[in-house]
């Protein structure tokens, strides 16, 4: 079972006193637990008829995440065909753009996860939903954050950049309320103006904090230099820029006299009159005392972090990352409180330290969609190469099979997991191998989806086996053409002549073949067994007959008897077929071919009449049969007559 993100409420388990236990069943996705009842000697009453089903990952059984594996399905599919013969230098923009990818298969779900659960009026449904999102905002987050430090690599001053981008992207509620407070009728007396502009701040968003200020400066005409200096201040923070001409150490330069020039202002108590400016002042020259007070603007350790980061190191490198991030995490947390599984995910990830990273999502996720995708593209990116388990396949493997494995528990999702299995060059094939088979055929469309599958793998043993069910199923539903069809599929000779006797027992009965397409296209699949060779031969005498192609008909009949292929319970019925063609005015039949007929008759009449006790027909059956043999042996006196006196008249 997996771990899940949440403790599992407590259980009260009958006392085995009482006589009650629980059973359970295992299964390939689930389990199936039920209460039984313990009888001992002379104990009566009955069983629970409860049977309840836990499922190890309910999240496949999600109409709205479905559509996440089916997305992502085809972004890891992509990602395989990556030559691994391109240099890093070419294939890491590719890397970061799947990375994306996957990212915004995600955003859309949880987007679509949102206004299914603001919309619905099932309160179970949208607390369902809502935890979904929750999921999927930390899968999200800690994604990015794996993509900014691992797979795009940013150097120092980038580094800063993309992780403004990253806070930015993960705390949109600033963005919320300044849109409320725009929309009022004075935004600059609104009651969350002054935590808008502080948000734009701690994001390092200054232009939109500039033009918010703009509004509260012309209010306030007496106080418009104070506003001006702090415009003049937020306007010269320089920002570094990767595809500039300037180098980090000149930005590094130029950015701590900007920082100077702010110290300056807060030690002339330039905005002393106007708390709200000097606490912006405060925090632009990173005062962590300034910074804690606003907790609440600031709601996350990694948001202090970053915030920290760009008004007092922005310079900082990688490698610098975990000192401030386990410091700001202590700094932010309350002592008493300890840090949360998302806490823990995100400061191995500031570590540098990916294996931990993804063993803690293993843990705390309810899935293995996150991991099993995101280990796969580190690896992609030759970051887990030297990471092995002791039993066996790489990191990547273990976690794609796992993945894949629930993916065929469900009825349609099992389609995805093959590629997930094509995939694991050690264990794939094995785990495709036992998967397959337990995929339930409901249907003769489902059969040759996991048929083509197994075949398109030269899976033989699992084609046979396939082949075999559907033949016996459809041999049970009296429909012969689509098991003898199944049967040739699977090349089982002794299923296909089991069937070719049915065929045959049907035409004795009926005297008309059924699915004739099927038996006039057998083509050289009738060699499979000689009982099947024998019915696509009596087929094709059939069609000579019908086409007048008598002399073509009666050599084809003979040599079905001479050659032994026809069993010896069909000779009578060939024999009959024979009454026709001896009784034409034309001799179709040689006297030699005759002769053969008669020896066939005599051999088939010795055998009957040497027949074993307790074989006896009924009286009635006797008389047809001895009839039969009357009319053929006159037919066959006639015909030789009439064929050697042809054959004498031609030789004169």
């Amino acid at each position: 079972m997996e771990e899940v993100d949440v403790e599992p409420p407590v259980t009260n388990i009958p006392a085995a006193a009482a006589g009650k236990h629980l059973g359970f069943a295992w299964g390939p996705g689930d389990i199936l637990v039920y209460e039984t009842l313990y009888k001992a000697s002379g104990a009566k009453g009955s069983g629970s008829p409860f049977i309840h089903e836990v499922r190890k990952d309910e999240d496949i059984y999600s109409p709205i995440l479905r559509k996440l594996f089916n997305e992502s399905h085809h972004i890891f599919v992509g990602l395989q065909t990556i030559r691994e013969d391109l240099p890093s230098k070419n294939k890491k923009p590719q890397f970061v753009s799947i990375s994306k990818n996957y990212r915004s298969v995600i955003r859309a779900c949880m987007e679509e996860l949102q206004q299914v659960a603001v919309s619905t009026q099932d309160a179970e449904v949208a607390t369902q939903y809502g935890d979904q999102v929750s999921i999927l905002l930390a899968i999200e987050l800690i994604w990015n954050l794996c993509e900014v430090l691992f797979i795009d690599a940013a150097p120092a001053g980038s580094l800063l950049l993309h992780l403004l981008d990253w806070v930015r992207l993960h705390k949109a509620d600033v963005d919320e309320k300044a849109r409320d407070v725009l929309q009022s009728e004075s935004p600059a007396e609104h009651e969350s103006y002054w935590d808008v502009v502080l948000g734009y701040v701690l994001q390092g968003r200054l232009e939109e904090a500039r033009q918010m200020l703009v509004k509260q400066a012309s209010l306030h005409p007496a106080a418009r230099n104070m506003f001006k200096l702090m415009d003049t201040l937020l306007s010269k923070m320089p920002f570094y820029n990767p595809s500039g001409t300037q180098t980090l150490t000149e930005f590094d330069v130029k950015w701590r006299h900007w920082h100077e020039e702010v110290d300056r202002c807060l030690q002339d108590n330039s905005f002393a009159s106007n708390q709200h400016l000097e606490a912006i002042c405060k925090i632009l020259v990173g005062d962590e005392d300034t910074l804690l007070e606003h907790k609440d603007l600031l709601s996350t350790w990694y948001h202090f972090l970053v915030t920290r980061l760009l008004f007092c190191h922005p310079t900082v490198k990688p490698t610098e990352l975990h000192y401030y991030a386990q410091s700001c995490l202590t700094m932010f947390l309350d002592s008493r409180s300890a840090p949360e599984p998302l806490d823990s995910i995100l400061l191995a990830a500031f570590e540098f330290d990916i294996h931990q990273v993804i063993k803690d999502c293993s843990i705390a996720l309810n899935n293995w969609w996150f991991v099993a995708h995101l280990t796969d593209l580190l690896d992609h990116c030759k970051l887990l190469q030297s990471h092995n388990l002791h039993f066996g396949s790489n990191l990547r493997e273990f976690l794609l099979l796992e993945y894949a494995s629930g993916l065929f528990t469900h009825h349609s999702l099992w389609q995805l997991a093959v590629d997930y299995f094509d995939h694991c060059p050690e264990f794939g094939r094995v785990y495709l191998e036992l998967q397959i088979e337990r995929v339930p055929l409901d249907t003769e469309r489902k059969a040759l989806k996991v048929l083509r599958i197994c075949e398109q793998r030269q899976m033989s043993e699992q084609v046979r086996s396939i082949c075999k069910i559907m033949a016996m199923r459809a041999l049970r539903n009296n429909r012969l053409g689509s098991a003898l069809s199944w049967s040739i599929r699977a090349k089982d000779a002794a299923f296909a002549t089991l069937i070719s006797e049915r065929f045959l027992q049907d035409y004795c009965a009926k005297g008309t073949f059924s699915d004739l397409d099927l038996i006039d296209n057998l083509g050289p699949a009738m060699l499979l067994s000689d009982r099947l060779t024998f019915l696509g031969k009596y087929r094709e005498f059939h069609k000579l007959y019908g086409e007048k192609r008598f002399r073509e008909a009666a050599k084809l009949l003979l040599s079905l008897m001479t050659a032994k292929i026809a069993p010896r319970s069909f000779w009578m019925t060939l024999l009959t077929d024979a009454l026709p063609l001896l009784e034409q005015k034309e001799v179709i039949f040689s006297a030699d071919q005759t002769h053969e007929l008669m020896f066939c008759l005599e051999e088939l009449t010795s055998s009957l009449n040497t027949a074993p006790p307790g074989t006896d027909k009924p009286m009635q059956e006797e008389d047809i049969e001895v009839t039969k043999v009357e009319l053929l042996r006159l037919a066959l006196a006639r015909n030789l007559a009439m064929a050697i006196v042809k054959e004498g008249t031609v030789e004169a």
